[in-house]
């Protein structure tokens, strides 16, 4: 059974720091692609960051320079740095595993709240 278990979500002011975690249970993980999305009310669903098996990343233009995501394959976690936050970037921010089409899975997600 697959699991992404996401953690380190919370209220936090702006300028402030986070870093989420997910840990991957079930899967091969180094083999996966795994990407952080996120999704604010009333609006959909977004790629935030990802980061191949091979460890190549790439980041939305909104988050680029402020976020950082990283992998420990030991620990079977990526991560993902959120620096600078902003009150645009409350959302709940989901995990993502993905190596092929069939195989795709998703966490259920930990809230980001930005504010003062």
């Amino acid at each position: 059974q697959v699991q992404l278990a996401e953690s380190g979500g919370g209220l936090v002011q702006p300028g402030g720091s986070l870093r989420l975690s997910c840990t991957a249970s079930g899967i091969r993980f180094s083999f996966y692609t795994m990407a952080w999305y996120r999704q604010a009310p009333g609006k959909q669903r977004e790629l935030v960051a990802i980061i191949t098996h091979g460890g190549n990343t790439n980041y939305a233009d909104s988050v680029k320079g402020r976020f950082t995501i990283s992998r420990d394959n030991a620990k079977n976690t990526v991560y993902l740095q959120m620096n600078s936050l902003k009150s645009e970037d409350t959302a709940d921010y989901y995990c993502n595993a993905r190596l092929t089409i069939d195989m795709n899975y998703w966490g259920k997600g930990t809230l980001v709240t930005v504010s003062s």
